[in-house]
């Protein structure tokens, strides 16, 4: 099967293609002949070698893809053989092929665009986690979202709105903000422009859940607007690694929750209940097309590297995809 990896891992890394034998299918999984990929901001940090692939799994990279269903292990039901999916998965999306646990397909509807679907799992997922298993999102309960046009923020603006939720984000620019304000964001805040802080406290929106991708000096910022009994959930740290001063009095007088996550690291066991969740609670929105995975770009698979070049710019809405 043909595949990318990296070569030149580092600030100049490219993707290659090359040739190699299909992956096992282990018990319990599936093959998914994979029609199309989406890319996340985790691909670029593997080829810059800040991300490496965990123990024991693919080092090509990609973490979501859709496709059709080939081969089932023994001990998994035939029936799956020709199923539409999307799924998550630990490495190895950027392939023809790719082995996965059955446990985590999503299954698509006849009508679905692959296309489309290759950029839902692992948004809509990592969404799902934050609200709902690293969380308990209520109906009416407020939610900060920051970097709220990137692929992850649109999807939770739109999970936490299904759910009751009043939604404030922030984004560089008007277009990534009117993004935000067309997937059901109801406070936008140009941070360029205005300090988040000022804006929630003028408007009294306390949020009981941040979802943080920046970190840096924007932790100590979300602790000060952070509701009582509050979760800050850190999914990246594009801003720093480092806070140089956080209240832990303000910390405590507000009982706040400070937590780190990922997913791609997770048990095959946690991921199968995530998505056994997600179908659960939002399988009915999936099936007629109330989830949007904001596909601002789909591209052929020789244009990957121009994928991850446009992806480092910083001026993407939602998601990019690559098609082979």
């Amino acid at each position: 099967m043909r595949y990318f990896d990296y070569q030149n891992v580092g600030e100049h890394y490219c993707l290659h293609e090359q040739n190699g034998a299909l992956p096992n299918v282990a018990a319990g999984q599936v093959l998914v002949q994979v029609e199309a990929f989406g890319l996340n901001r985790a691909d670029v940090l593997q080829g810059q070698g800040k991300y490496p692939a965990p123990p024991g799994h693919s080092t090509i990279p990609g973490l979501e893809v859709a496709g059709c269903v080939v081969t089932c292990a023994e001990d998994v039901d035939k029936g799956l053989i020709g199923k539409r999916v999307c799924c998550i998965v630990s490495g190895g999306g950027y392939a023809e092929y790719v082995s996965v646990d059955a446990r985590h397909l999503i299954f698509l509807p006849e009508e679905a665009q692959l296309d489309a679907a290759a950029g839902l799992a692992e948004v809509f997922l990592t969404s799902y986690q934050c609200l709902f298993d690293l969380s308990a999102l209520q109906a009416g309960q407020r939610v900060l979202i920051h970097a709220g046009a990137s692929g992850v923020g649109l999807a939770a603006i739109q999970l936490a709105k299904l759910s009751g939720a009043t939604v404030a984000v922030t984004a560089s620019s008007a277009d990534k903000l009117a993004a935000c304000g067309e997937n059901g964001a109801d406070i936008l805040i140009n941070y360029r422009q205005q300090d988040f802080v000022e804006v929630l406290k003028q408007q009294q929106f306390f949020p009981n859940i941040i979802i943080d991708v920046v970190g840096g000096d924007y932790t100590p910022r979300n602790l000060q607007v952070l509701a009582l009994d509050g979760h800050i959930i850190q999914l990246a740290m594009l801003g720093g690694r480092y806070v140089t001063q956080l209240d832990m009095g303000l910390m405590l007088m507000k009982r706040a929750k400070l937590q780190g996550s990922t997913l791609r690291n997770r048990s095959d066991d946690y991921k199968a209940a995530l998505v056994s969740g997600f179908v659960a609670r939002f399988g009915t929105a999936l099936s007629n097309g109330g989830l949007n995975p904001n596909i601002m770009r789909v591209m052929d698979i020789s244009a990957v590297n121009d994928a991850h070049a446009l992806l480092q710019t910083n001026q993407t809405v939602g998601k990019l995809v690559v098609r082979w």
